[in-house]
C-alpha cells in the first residue's frame, strides 16, 4: 500500500512539475509573439496592433485547463511589461489581461465540458464575442480616455483617426462599434483558426484532445 501511495505521489509531483514547465514555456512563446505586433490600417488606427500571442494561451488552456490559461496570459503580460514598460500606468496592460481572459475562459470552460473539436470551435466563437464586447466597453470608457490623458491628447483626436478610416465613426461609441469590434473579431477568428490547425500537432507533448 505504501509503495502505491508513493508512486501516486511521485506521479502527481511529476505532473505538477510538467504543468509548471509547460505553462512557463507557453508564456515565453506568447511573450515573443506579443512583441511581433503589426497594424491593420484598413480596420483601426495604427495604435491598435494585431498579434498572435493568444495562440499559445489558448493551446495551454485547452491542454491544461482555464487556470493554466490565465497563468500563461499573466506571464505574457508581465514579461511584456518588463520588456516594453508602460505608457498608461499599467491600465493598458490590465486591459490586455482582461481581454485575453475574456477570450480564453469561455473557450476553455466550454471545451472542458466535453473535449471535442465542435466544443473547441463553439468555445472560441463565444470567447471571440465576449472579448470583442469587453474590448468595446473598456476602450470607450477606460483605455481611450487613459491614452488621451497620458499623451495630453483629447479623445476627439482618436475619433478623428477612426473617421479617416470609416466615415461613419463620429464618436467614441461608433469608434468602438466600427473600429474596435471588427479588429477584435478578426483577431479572434484568426487565432481560433491557427489554434485548430496547431493543437492536434502538439497535443503529443501537451495534454488534452480535440
Amino acid at each position: 500500500m505504501s509503495e502505491q501511495v508513493l508512486r501516486r505521489g511521485n506521479t502527481a509531483e511529476r505532473s505538477k512539475v510538467r504543468t509548471l514547465a509547460q505553462t512557463a514555456m507557453l508564456g515565453a512563446v506568447a511573450t515573443v509573439l506579443m512583441l511581433l505586433e503589426f497594424p491593420i490600417p484598413f480596420l483601426a488606427p495604427p495604435f491598435y496592433e494585431m498579434d498572435f500571442s493568444e495562440v499559445p494561451v489558448l493551446i495551454g488552456a485547452f491542454a491544461m485547463g482555464p487556470m493554466a490559461g490565465i497563468a500563461i496570459e499573466a506571464i505574457k503580460i508581465l514579461m511584456n511589461f518588463v520588456i516594453n514598460g508602460t505608457i498608461t500606468a499599467g491600465v493598458g496592460e490590465m486591459a490586455n489581461f482582461l481581454f485575453g481572459c475574456s477570450f480564453l475562459l469561455p473557450a476553455a470552460i466550454i471545451y472542458r465540458v466535453h473535449k471535442t473539436k465542435r466544443n473547441a470551435v463553439i468555445g472560441m466563437a463565444v470567447g471571440t464575442i465576449v472579448m470583442t464586447a469587453a474590448a468595446c466597453v473598456v476602450n470607450a470608457f477606460i483605455l481611450l480616455p487613459a491614452y488621451g490623458a497620458a499623451f495630453g491628447t483629447p479623445v476627439e483626436s482618436f475619433v478623428a483617426m477612426g473617421t479617416a478610416i470609416n466615415g461613419a465613426i463620429d464618436s467614441l461609441f461608433t469608434f468602438a462599434l466600427l473600429a474596435v469590434a471588427p479588429f477584435n473579431l478578426l483577431k479572434g477568428i484568426i487565432v481560433s483558426v491557427i489554434v485548430l490547425l496547431l493543437y492536434k500537432r502538439i497535443r503529443v507533448i501537451l495534454r488534452g484532445d480535440i
